[in-house]
């Protein structure tokens, strides 16, 4: 493995440009281009060749897009919309039985705000999401890195989820806050 790969797999500054990542990018690409065209009985075969893991009926509906696949780990009975992007630069992990609704984005990486020149150049880190058992994401809700969200948790549609949400509540806005418990 290389460097940059290596740095970015333990969550350290690493060069996104790097020879290595472009081509697991493109490999990626290859992959969800297949996905996004391959119909419904054939599409289960290609994401068992693109994610980390894929639990026993697993439905992701087209156009999903994602950065290497690979850090990406979905349970069981889990459900995608249309239009969901997973930027997994470091894991994505998703219990049993989650459900995400259309256009919703999962991002794992961050960029240096206070080192203009840093972040011209290409660096960047990233930091693990963790979404619970049973968890359901309304239409476009953004997830950010660092973010866990407990088991049975609601997140509203076009929330954007700053910060960790504990189990079994409803939470929504922009930044996302806890509504009441479920």
């Amino acid at each position: 493995m290389g460097v940059h790969r290596d740095r970015m797999l333990r969550g350290e500054l690493y060069l996104d440009q790097d020879p290595e990542l472009l081509a697991e990018r493109e490999r990626c690409q290859q992959l969800t281009g297949l996905f996004n065209a391959a119909p419904e009985p054939e599409r289960f075969g290609v994401l068992e060749d693109l994610l980390g893991f894929v639990g026993e009926g697993v439905r992701i509906m087209p156009r999903f897009q994602c950065d290497y696949g690979y850090q990406i780990r979905i349970g069981r009975g889990s459900f995608i919309n249309y239009d969901a992007i997973f930027l997994d630069c470091a894991p994505i992990t998703l219990g049993s039985s989650v459900f995400i609704g259309p256009r919703a984005q999962l991002l794992t990486p961050l960029h240096p705000m206070a080192d203009h020149e840093a972040r011209r150049q290409g660096w960047e880190t990233a930091k693990p999401i963790v979404i619970g058992d049973n968890v359901w994401l309304g239409g476009g809700v953004i997830v950010c890195p660092g973010v866990t969200i407990g088991s049975e948790s609601v997140i509203g549609a076009g929330s954007v989820v700053t910060r960790d949400v504990p189990a079994r509540v409803f939470a929504a806005g922009n930044p996302c806050r806890v509504i009441r418990e479920l």
